[in-house]
């Protein structure tokens, strides 16, 4: 029974692995073909596109997870279910709720998998991309540390200590040097604001080392013609998306003590927490669809009703999110319902399966 088991349970985490693996591939080469018309610009070359490509697939591999493991389980039990092998298998003794158990313990090896990638890998891969697309087209080397953000353009220096928003920025100090390499003006703001054509810098301290002595200068505001982009700054400002389970956590302790609303993190926590569960939700929708059809049912139309319920339970997903958002719904609730949902209905397939 222990190797019949171990045999389901091997299949059905190849085939979702595979389906992934082909809705990845899919999904890449038309992000392929959007990134190209942005190729030429600034130093965005095919080798950046490529591996644009690459930093992005582990996030998209671990929202993929779920869809590729309902497809996958799809074809898998079905071709099983085809060749008779799973008839055989209940001749030899396995039961129905052997093969459902089999099938579970490989939604959970799936889950694990998932949760570890879209944890540690996602989101530094994530964020480096963004980062990666925004500094090429813009021909600029930036860098985030734990002094802020630095960018530089020529013999101009930037750092930003503080980004509340792509348009509003704080504590910012910028270094002029002259063609020899020697310091020429030092400026410090306390804020800078993006009026969507100009930055506007506020409370400026402006120091010149040209001359000998050094002058200051003070200033309450002045306009500013930098070279810093808004969406180049988006790359670093605090995305949910591109947060981790954990910083996830400690963000939405951080707007709390601070009095803002945290409402859309707090959905994005929890959806870094049902996301994994998801996976395994899928591969339970996909059981009664194998147990409770004929045999004769063909490879494509197993494909055409997991990518139907694939794509239906995505924007089921979405929508219900941006509801949670509108209507200050619970962020667990909104996030879990979707599967809680599709989960019921599997539930209840199975029930009428056996």
């Amino acid at each position: 029974m222990k190797v019949l088991s171990r045999y389901i349970l091997i299949e059905v985490i190849k085939g979702s692995i595979v389906a992934t693996l082909v809705l990845l591939t899919l999904l890449n080469f038309f992000t392929f073909t959007d990134e190209l018309s942005d190729l030429g610009d600034g130093d965005y070359g095919l080798g950046s596109i490529f591996l644009y490509l690459a930093l992005t697939s582990p996030r998209n591999f671990y929202e993929l997870m779920p869809s590729g493991a309902l497809l996958g389980s799809l074809m898998t039990l079905g071709a099983l279910a085809n060749n008779r092998e799973l008839v055989a298998m209940q001749a030899a003794g396995v039961s129905r709720p052997g093969i459902i158990w089999a099938v579970l313990r490989a939604g959970l090896l799936l889950a694990v998998v998932t949760a570890l990638i879209g944890e540690y890998v996602a989101p530094v891969s994530e964020r480096t991309a963004t980062m990666l697309k925004a500094t090429a087209l813009r021909q600029q080397i930036a860098s985030r540390t734990k002094y802020g953000f630095w960018l530089r353009d020529g013999n101009v220096y930037i750092n930003i200590r503080q980004i509340e928003r792509q348009e509003t920025l704080g504590d910012i100090n910028i270094y002029e040097l002259n063609p020899n390499g020697t310091l020429n003006v030092a400026t410090h703001a306390d804020k800078a604001v993006y009026d969507g054509a100009k930055w506007r810098l506020e409370n400026i301290k402006m120091s010149r080392f040209g001359s000998d002595p050094i002058t200051s200068e003070l200033l309450s505001r002045a306009d500013w013609s930098s070279v810093v982009a808004p969406d180049l700054l988006n790359a670093f400002v605090i995305r949910p998306e591109n947060l981790s389970a954990v910083d996830l956590a400690g963000y939405i302790k951080y707007l709390r003590d601070n009095g803002q609303k945290s409402l859309l993190v707090e959905q994005a926590f929890w959806g870094r927490i049902v996301n994994p569960v998801v996976t395994i939700v899928m591969l339970l929708v996909a059981v009664p669809f194998v147990l409770g059809f004929r045999r004769d049912i063909s490879a494509g139309q197993r494909i055409v009703v997991g990518v139907t319920l694939g794509i239906g339970f995505y924007l089921f997903d979405k929508v219900f999110g941006h509801l949670g958002l509108i209507y200050d719904m619970d962020p667990m609730f909104s996030a879990a319902f979707p599967a809680s949902f599709a989960l019921a209905l599997a539930l209840f397939g199975l029930i009428r399966s056996a």
